[in-house]
C-alpha cells in the first residue's frame, strides 16, 4: 500500500532544501511512456532522495524492478529511508556509488534506462544505457536543454563543460541510425530515444 502523505513529504523537503528533482510536466510524459511500454525492468542513473524512483513505481506493474543509481551517500541513504516509508522499497535496489563505475558490472537488460545525473557525464551514461537496454527499449535523458543553454550560442564558462557534453550526447542521439530521438521542451528538456539495434 503506498503512503501518499509520506509521498508528498519527500517532494516538500526535496523543493525546500533545493534538491533537484523531476519537474511536473516532465513526469507527466515519462507517465505516458511507462503505461504505454509497461516495463519490467527500469535504470536510473542519479537517484537522490528517491522522487523519481518511486514515481516509477507507482506508475509500473508490481512486478516491475527499478534499479537506481546514487553517487552521494548521504542522498542515497535518504532514499533508502523514503522508499520504505512510502512503501516502494520491494520494487526500488538503490546502488550506492559512482555510475560511471558501476554501470560496466551490470548485466541486465532494461525496457526503460532513465539519466538524470551529472551532465558532463551524460556521453557515458548514453553508451552504457545502449549496452544494456533491450532492443525496442526507450533511453530517457532529463535536463538535455540545460536552462535554454544547449541550443543557444551560450558560452560562459561556467557552465560550458555541461554545455558541450550535452550537445555530444544530442549529437549522437540524432545521428545514430539506430536511434529514433525526439526532443520535448517540457521542464528543463527531455530527450526520448527510441533503441532499434540492429539484427
Amino acid at each position: 500500500m503506498i503512503n501518499i502523505e509520506e509521498f508528498k513529504i519527500m517532494k516538500e523537503n526535496a523543493l525546500q532544501n533545493h534538491i533537484p528533482i523531476i519537474m511536473d510536466d516532465t513526469l507527466e510524459k515519462i507517465k505516458e511512456i511507462l503505461k504505454e511500454k509497461s516495463p519490467e525492468r527500469i535504470l536510473e542513473i542519479g537517484t537522490a532522495v528517491g522522487y523519481s524512483a518511486t514515481c516509477f513505481a507507482m506508475y509500473t506493474g508490481e512486478n516491475c524492478i527499478i534499479d537506481t543509481i546514487e553517487l552521494d551517500e548521504e542522498r542515497a541513504k535518504e532514499a533508502i529511508k523514503n522508499v520504505k516509508k512510502i512503501g516502494v522499497d520491494s520494487k526500488i535496489n538503490i546502488m550506492i556509488g559512482n555510475a560511471v563505475d558501476i554501470l560496466p558490472i551490470l548485466n541486465e537488460q532494461y525496457d526503460i534506462v532513465f539519466i538524470d545525473a551529472a551532465k558532463s557525464k551524460y556521453s557515458i551514461f548514453l553508451e552504457e544505457g545502449l549496452r544494456l537496454i533491450k532492443n525496442g527499449g526507450i533511453i530517457l535523458a532529463d535536463n538535455i536543454l540545460y536552462k535554454g543553454y544547449v541550443m543557444s550560442d551560450y558560452n560562459k564558462h561556467k557552465q560550458r563543460t555541461a554545455v558541450r557534453h550535452l550537445r555530444e550526447y544530442i549529437k549522437e542521439v540524432t545521428e545514430n541510425p539506430n536511434l529514433e530521438t525526439e526532443i520535448l521542451e517540457v521542464g528543463d528538456g527531455l530527450a526520448i530515444t527510441k533503441v532499434n539495434k540492429k539484427s
